[in-house]
């Protein structure tokens, strides 16, 4: 068993968990990044992080965090 909260998770499903919580408006906030800032959508969104790892790790970072808050 990994200890790795995010193991086995998809992006897309970190994502629409982190949407839900937070809103678009507000994940644009806490990660400054301009597919969450301007017109998002789940699918523009998934195609940025997929291919830019260090957004990629801001979102991760947030999920795990709220994890811990939760």
């Amino acid at each position: 068993m990994s200890n790795d909260p995010l193991h086995g998770l998809p992006l897309k499903t970190i994502l629409q968990a982190l949407v839900e919580r937070h809103g678009w408006e507000r994940l644009g906030q806490l990660i400054a990044i301009r597919c969450f800032q301007h017109e998002p959508s789940l699918a523009s969104s998934l195609k940025f992080l997929r291919k830019t790892p260090w957004a990629r790790e801001k979102v991760e970072a947030l999920y795990i965090k709220d994890l811990a808050h939760k």
